[in-house]
C-alpha cells in the first residue's frame, strides 16, 4: 500500500492502482523507441501489472504492532515484500517477456539489499525466474530486456512520485522526475510537448494510531474514496522518438 499524507488524513493507494497509472503514463511516452518497439505490448503489460503480486496484501492496511501506525510498502516486513513477486510473475506467465520484465523489476528495486544474507535466496530466485521466462520469450536476450526495462522503471517512478507526493527530485537514467504541486515534470521531455492528465483513487483514513489490525480494517472498509487528479508533462528539450 502507498500511504500518502493528505492534510490531517492519510490517503491509501493500492499498488495495483499505482501500476495501472504508470501504464497510462507510458502509453504517452514518445522517447527511447518505446512507441515503435516490436515488444511494446509486452512492455506495457509489464508496466500495467508490475505490482499485481500486492493485490492480496492491499486488501487490508498493514499495522505496526508497537505503534499502531499504518505501514506503507517500503516499511512492510521483508518476508512479505519478498513473497509478492513470485505471485505477480506467475500471473504474467502467459506473456513470458512481461513476466521476465517484472522479475527484473524486483531485482532492481531491491538491489540495495543485494549483500544481505537474508535476501540472497530472493535474488537467486528472481534471477532464475527472469531467465526462465526470457528463454520462453524467444528472439530476445538479456541485453534487450535490460534496455526495455528502463520503460518499466520510468513508469513506476513517475507514478510513485505522484502517488506518494514525493518532493525530492528523482533520477532514472538520463531523466529527472520531480513534483511541482499536482504536476509531475519529466526532463528532458519524452511526451512531445504534450501534457497528460492523470488521476488515481485512494481511501482516506484518519492519520492516527489504530488499536488493532481489525480496527484499521474497519476504518479501511468504510473509508471514503478520494480521487487524486494531476498531470504529467515534459520540460526541456524534446527527446526524439
Amino acid at each position: 500500500m502507498i500511504v500518502r499524507t493528505n492534510g490531517p488524513s492519510l490517503l491509501l493507494i493500492t499498488q495495483p492502482d499505482h501500476a495501472a497509472l504508470a501504464g497510462r503514463v507510458m502509453r504517452e511516452w514518445r522517447a527511447g523507441g518505446l512507441l515503435h518497439s516490436p515488444r511494446r505490448a509486452d512492455i506495457l503489460r509489464a508496466i500495467d501489472h508490475h505490482d499485481n503480486g500486492w493485490q492480496e496484501v492491499d486488501e487490508a492496511p498493514l499495522i505496526d504492532e508497537s505503534s499502531g501506525r499504518i505501514l506503507d510498502f517500503v516499511s512492510a516486513p521483508d518476508l512479505l515484500r519478498q513473497a509478492v513477486w513470485p505471485r505477480g510473475i506467475a500471473r504474467l506467465a502467459d506473456t513470458s517477456y512481461s513476466a521476465a520484465l517484472v522479475a527484473q523489476h524486483a531485482i532492481h528495486v531491491y538491489s540495495r539489499y543485494r549483500q544481505r544474507p537474508d535476501w540472497s535466496a530472493f535474488f537467486a530466485d528472481m534471477e532464475a525466474l527472469r531467465d526462465a521466462q526470457l528463454a520462453q520469450a524467444h528472439e530476445t536476450n538479456l541485453d534487450e530486456l535490460l534496455r526495455d526495462y528502463q520503460a518499466v522503471r520510468l513508469g513506476d517512478l513517475i507514478s510513485l512520485v505522484f502517488c506518494n507526493g514525493w518532493t525530492d527530485p528523482q533520477r532514472e537514467g538520463n531523466y529527472e522526475i520531480r513534483l511541482d504541486g499536482d504536476r509531475v515534470l519529466v526532463t528532458p521531455d519524452p511526451f512531445g510537448g504534450r501534457s497528460i492528465d492523470i488521476e488515481v483513487e485512494g481511501r482516506e483514513l484518519p492519520d492516527r494510531p489504530f488499536a488493532s489490525a481489525a480496527d484499521a480494517q474497519r476504518a479501511f472498509d468504510t473509508a471514503a474514496r478520494q480521487r487524486l487528479p494531476g498531470s504529467v508533462r515534459g520540460t526541456g528539450p524534446i527527446r526524439d522518438q
